[in-house]
């Protein structure tokens, strides 16, 4: 549950900083000349097809600047830039990112000096890029626009609404007819209704979809005053003495109560909530959450309780009630994910981390991935993964730029996504927790990796057949011709390269993910003491490929701002195999060998 702690640590937080005790960063210096020196925005995250696409740069450099549209490495449109401010009409087809970019001739070469992606889709669930919030205070328009354009330049196509709710089991603050213009929040903050609102509107106008975060079993102390019965809920032992509850203490409102997903009168009281908050506010969904495991439980009659098992059905009921509104549930640690959440009517899988490892411990984000896949018949998956986990946990500081990167390059490369962009970047499961910052370093490269994920997600995230099992992964043979560099098949091995492949009908998708420094394989980088890759360049390598390439070309989010590069290359047809120079590799680089189909 990544609310409130598998923990008991919340306290810890606290110390010092009251019961209000997080801010909403919302320093203008966020985004702006600080950190990237021509920074390009559009002005919205996701567009649906036939829609233009209204560009910016904040600063032009000096001399002629052309603009260059392309699709993967395709050039569609190439022109002189004319100011500061444009519209683009990408192409009428659905379900494609672009890559736009500004550059110059220089030395009789181009050299690149902004880029941003563009994702044209009509579904977001087809591409999805979680982000949150999580106060909800008095703000102005000007404070509100900031943190959401914030969100729009990562190009999120949800938002999580966390804790913005009264109660668990009532979270619509007062009655659809005469809603409370300010409530309290679980841990006793105030939630204004205006800004709600406001943080919803200026979603939509950015193309995103907003998702209502609750419990999907949760009643606070005083449900029997609100019409939830004692009889609907769940125990710890035959005899319902003792009702199974998440215990929470001071400042936070109430312990939570669990609830049996299998009962019926639970199930059409929750109904009536969620009417409610539809009522009044204009959300797409709801973003359920649960708790994983709970042990031995049972209901009020002493029977014993399957939880996991009721998930499919719940999801199911819930949606139907409201089959114009979008569903997505967590998956805590999986639980419960397969033959259940990911063959429900969820828009996509999301699945919270909580294994940690340094052995191969990067596997764990891409057999997550895999699974998912499998296990829903070709849906997305988002990960809840706190990266620098205990880093977070100490105190105010700065996330590792080098830990950070490297577990966003596994999800990318392969076809998730981590949700890390709210108010603040995300390092614990309490998302108002912003005890780490982002350093310009790591500002530079989530803006990079994200407009990375957009502009190539047609080769990241393949439309292949739904139900198909990823069989389409494959081990890539490639040797350093020099010596220079040592290639591995997935998993990771320290001082080495791992290197795998997505087979598709007219190319190959090869993923390099460097760990030739690492002092660790934890994802999570959960000390926070992961090493910085360096860059390295010219790379002469040998790779058996299926025939003979129509062409090869590169990209990488570390370097040309994540603008393609095509390679040239050199076919053995005795062999079955190319020689060619892979232009640079820091943490992570994607080649892409073209065939005639």
């Amino acid at each position: 549950m990544k609310r409130y702690m598998k923990m008991l640590l919340l306290p810890l937080m606290l110390i010092g900083i009251g019961c209000n005790p997080l801010r909403i960063d919302v320093d203008p210096i966020t985004y702006g000349d600080s950190y990237i020196e021509h920074l390009m925005s559009t002005d919205k995250a996701c567009y649906q097809p036939g829609e233009a696409v209204r560009l910016s740069v904040n600063s032009i450099p000096e001399g002629e600047v052309r603009v260059r549209y392309c699709h993967l490495d395709k050039t569609l449109r190439d022109e002189v830039l004319s100011g500061n401010k444009w519209i683009w009409q990408p192409p009428s087809e659905d379900m494609q990112g672009y890559m736009v970019y500004l550059y110059g001739r220089m030395n009789g070469s181009d050299t690149v000096y902004a880029s941003i992606g563009v994702d044209v889709c009509s579904d977001p669930a087809r591409f999805p890029r979680n982000g949150f919030l999580s106060e909800y205070g008095k703000m102005t328009a000007t404070q509100i626009e900031r943190v959401m354009n914030n969100l729009n330049r990562y190009h999120i196509n949800y938002v999580q609404f966390q804790d913005w709710h009264w109660k668990h089991h009532h979270p619509l603050g007062g009655s659809k007819t005469q809603p409370m213009e300010v409530w309290t929040d679980i841990i006793s903050r105030n939630c204004y209704k205006s800004t709600v609102e406001a943080y919803i509107r200026s979603a939509h106008e950015k193309g995103m979809r907003c998702l209502f975060y609750n419990l999907a079993y949760g009643a606070l102390v005083d449900y029997q005053s609100d019409g939830v019965s004692t009889e609907w809920l769940l125990f710890t032992d035959r005899n319902h003495e003792n009702i199974d509850q998440h215990p929470l203490s001071s400042p936070f409102k109430s312990s939570i109560y669990l609830v049996n997903l299998y009962s019926e009168e639970w199930r059409d009281y929750l109904k009536e909530r969620n009417e409610e908050v539809y009522s009044v506010f204009d959300f797409d969904g709801w973003q359920i959450d649960q708790l994983g495991a709970r042990g031995a439980i049972y209901d009020y009659r002493g029977q014993s309780v399957d939880l996991a098992s009721s998930f499919g059905s719940f999801i199911t009921d819930m949606h139907s009630a409201h089959s114009d509104k979008e569903v997505v549930m967590n998956a805590v640690g999986q639980y419960g994910q397969q033959n259940q959440i990911a063959i429900a009517p969820v828009s996509f899988c999301y699945s919270e981390v909580w294994s940690h490892s340094d052995a191969n411990g990067m596997t764990i984000l891409s057999d997550i991935i895999k699974n998912n896949y499998a296990w829903s018949g070709g849906k997305q998956t988002v990960l809840a993964a706190y990266l620098n986990y205990n880093l977070g946990r100490e105190g105010r500081g700065y996330f590792n730029t080098p830990g950070v990167i490297m577990g966003t390059a596994v999800a990318t490369a392969w076809g998730g996504t981590i949700l890390q962009m709210g108010e603040h970047m995300l390092c614990n499961e309490y998302f108002p927790n912003n005890n780490l910052s982002m350093r310009g370093e790591l500002k530079r490269a989530m803006v990079s990796y994200y407009d990375f994920a957009v502009a190539y997600e047609n080769v990241l995230r393949p439309d292949v057949e739904k139900g198909k099992e990823n069989t389409d992964w494959t081990n890539v043979n490639m040797t350093s011709i020099d010596g220079s560099v040592r290639f591995n098949p997935w998993g990771p091995k320290k001082g080495q390269v791992a290197a795998m492949c997505r087979c598709l009908k007219d190319k190959d998708v090869i993923h390099l993910l460097s760990y030739r420094q690492s002092r660790h394989l934890d994802w999570c980088d959960t000390d926070g003491n992961q090493a910085a890759e360096h860059m390295i360049s010219d790379i002469p390598v040998r790779m058996t490929v299926k025939q003979e390439p129509k062409r090869v070309w590169v990209a990488s989010p570390d370097r040309w701002h994540g603008v393609s590069r095509e390679v040239e290359y050199t076919y053995e047809s005795s062999t079955q195999s190319i020689s060619m120079r892979i232009p640079a590799l820091q943490y992570y680089t994607m080649i892409v060998v073209e065939y005639n189909e």
